[in-house]
């Protein structure tokens, strides 16, 4: 499944929505056992949450827009099908999110192509599921440290940390994804599927329990006037790096 949603595959609410449309799609279709995720723009995977879905809107559309992601998470995470993500760009909150969703992550060997939750450098913080995936992933001093900084690891580093299962050439990275998708596969469907639940549905159960009230923190969290500055400053900057 290739993200096209130019120029950096940033998870719109309207991309969101037609993510979890063709998820939903392959997941009811018994013919698919795995899906690849990876990326139609390049140089990037995905650059993460779209800012523009939270700078200057209501409440109503940032809890709106809040529960989609909840739910691409929540999709992607406990996800029966294999879900390989073939990291072929830069891939930073968001993005490093729904790569950590998915249960074995190639990167493109490119130092250009970093990988981490860099919330902090936006002057927001990440949401408690998201510290909850890179904990289990990384460590808790290694995730502590990362978040707090807002660390990008490059592929080297970002294999060392275990944030990426295999750094490969960047020609590689797709032919390395379906060889490794040809080994999941070996796995008989039904033992995988329950392990994987086992293992991952303490941590979705987390959210699911306070769903609600994760979408309030939120809203309450984006509408701060020090937060739409931050916000505002940031995609300033953006636009000035664009000119």
């Amino acid at each position: 499944m290739k993200m096209r949603n130019p120029p950096v595959n940033s998870l719109s609410l309207e991309f969101l929505t037609e993510l979890l449309i063709s998820l939903e799609k392959l997941e009811n279709d018994k013919t698919f056992r795995g899906i690849i995720i990876t990326s139609d723009c390049p140089g990037i995977f995905s650059a993460g949450l779209d800012l523009l879905e939270m700078y200057g809107r209501d409440p109503a559309h940032c809890a709106e827009y809040w529960k989609a992601v909840q739910e691409l998470w929540l999709r992607v995470y406990l996800s029966n099908l294999v879900v390989i993500g073939a990291i072929n760009g830069i891939s930073p909150a968001g993005g490093c999110l729904l790569s950590l969703s998915c249960d074995y992550r190639v990167l493109a060997n490119n130092p250009k192509y970093a990988i981490g939750l860099n919330e902090t450098l936006l002057g927001i913080i990440a949401p408690f599921w998201f510290k909850d995936v890179l904990v289990n992933t990384i460590g808790h001093r290694a995730a502590e440290r990362a978040l707090q900084l807002g660390f990008l690891f490059p592929p080297s580093d970002a294999l060392q940390v275990g944030i990426v299962d295999q750094v490969v050439p960047e020609d590689q990275v797709q032919s390395t994804a379906r060889s490794v998708m040809a080994q999941w596969l070996a796995i008989p469907d039904h033992a995988r599927q329950l392990t994987k639940n086992l293992v991952r549905k303490p941590t979705a159960d987390r959210l699911l329990q306070q769903r609600d009230a994760d979408i309030q923190n939120f809203v309450r969290f984006i509408s701060r006037d020090s937060i739409q500055k931050s916000l505002h400053v940031y995609l300033e900057k953006l636009k000035q790096k664009k000119g």
